[in-house]
C-alpha cells in the first residue's frame, strides 16, 4: 500500500513537472500575438507596418488585438487602403495600443490615450470590458512587456474613419 502511494505521488509529481515544462513562457507582445493562430492577420499587419520591433521593446504596452474574424468584417476597400498606405496602417494599428500596462482589473470607465494620439473609450461592467465599440473576448493575455486583450472588432481612429 505504501509503495502504491509513493508510486502514485511520484507519477503525480512527474506529470505536474511535465505540465510546467510545456506551459508557454510569457514573451514580448509581438511574439505573444504571433503565437496565437486567431491573431495571424494582426501579426502580418504589424510586421507590414514596421511595428513589430516596437512591440518587442520594453513597453509597457496594452494591445487591444483584433482577431482574424474582426479583420474579415472590415470592408475590402478599407483593407486595400491600409495595404497601400503604410502610414495609415501604422496609424490604425497604433490606435489599438495604450502606452502602459492596463490589466482588465484596472480598466476604468473613460478615455485612455492611444499610441496613435487619439483617445480610446474604455468601459467596464463587472468583468465585461469594451474598448470603443469592440468587446474584449479574452482579457489579460500576459506578455513580458505588457498585456494583450483580444477584441472582436477592428478599431478605426477618428482621422482614419473619414
Amino acid at each position: 500500500m505504501i509503495k502504491r502511494s509513493r508510486a502514485l505521488a511520484s507519477a503525480c509529481l512527474a506529470l505536474s513537472l511535465a505540465a510546467c515544462a510545456t506551459a508557454p513562457q510569457p514573451t514580448n507582445i509581438a511574439n505573444t500575438t504571433a503565437q496565437r493562430p486567431e491573431l495571424s492577420t494582426l501579426t502580418k499587419l504589424v510586421n507590414d507596418a514596421g511595428l513589430a520591433d516596437t512591440l518587442k521593446g520594453p513597453g509597457p504596452y496594452t494591445v487591444f488585438a483584433p482577431t482574424d474574424e474582426a479583420f474579415k468584417a472590415v470592408p475590402a476597400k478599407t483593407m486595400t487602403a491600409l495595404a497601400n498606405d503604410k502610414a495609415l496602417l501604422k496609424s490604425v494599428l497604433s490606435y489599438h495600443v495604450v502606452p502602459s500596462k492596463l490589466p482588465s482589473a484596472e480598466v476604468k470607465n473613460g478615455p485612455a490615450k492611444s499610441v496613435q494620439g487619439a483617445n480610446l473609450a474604455l468601459s467596464k461592467s463587472g468583468t465585461f470590458v469594451t474598448v470603443e465599440d469592440a468587446v474584449v473576448t479574452q482579457a489579460d493575455v500576459p506578455a513580458t512587456n505588457g498585456v494583450v486583450h483580444i477584441i472582436d472588432r477592428v478599431l478605426m481612429p477618428p482621422a482614419a474613419a473619414k
